[in-house]
């Protein structure tokens, strides 16, 4: 706060408004972009090049799973444990999904791309990166269903201590 009144800002900047956003939960929302991008670069070549229609299953991959996905899996780390109150359960489980994700789902369009010209390698290049990018989901699940479990013992304490719970949709 004094380097930010130091150079004339306010205590009330908007840098000091911002909630934290650990880096893994950017690096998701990052590389959901990263594969909206390729999606869409994929999708002009398809365009321009009819032949390339072979490929539709690696863009329609990059734009659906790669870009809505991936923001699905950013934006859910930064916002539901804030809803329900509790931190996550492990960042070191959201970190190996990262990679686990991104590795599988490079897999698999790379196995798409590849599988019109060499079939079989192409098939267990495919199937690989979906084992990876499906383990990473079950990371995801798991992960936010221990922080919400947490998040419940948190507020069964509450109401056994005679503390204000939290109010619910209906109060």
């Amino acid at each position: 706060m004094a380097t930010a009144l130091g150079r004339g800002l306010s205590a009330n900047t908007t840098e000091e408004r911002i909630p934290h956003m650990e880096w893994f939960i950017k690096a998701f929302i990052r590389a959901s972009l990263l594969w909206f991008a390729a999606g869409i670069a994929l999708g002009v070549g398809i365009t321009v090049y009819p032949q390339w229609i072979i490929y539709r299953p690696a863009h329609a991959h990059m734009s659906v799973v790669g870009f809505l996905t991936m923001l699905v899996f950013g934006v859910g780390y930064q916002l539901l444990p804030r809803l329900f109150g509790h931190p996550l359960y492990s960042q070191r489980l959201a970190v190996a999904h990262l990679f686990l994700a991104n590795i599988g789902l490079g897999g698999l369009v790379v196995g798409f791309l590849v599988r019109p010209h060499s079939g079989f390698a192409g098939g267990w290049v495919t199937g690989t990166g979906g084992v990876l990018f499906a383990l990473g989901a079950v990371f995801w699940v798991w992960n936010l269903w221990h922080t919400f479990d947490a998040a419940d013992v948190q507020q069964r304490g509450r109401a056994r201590s005679g503390q204000r719970q939290l109010p619910t949709l209906g109060e």
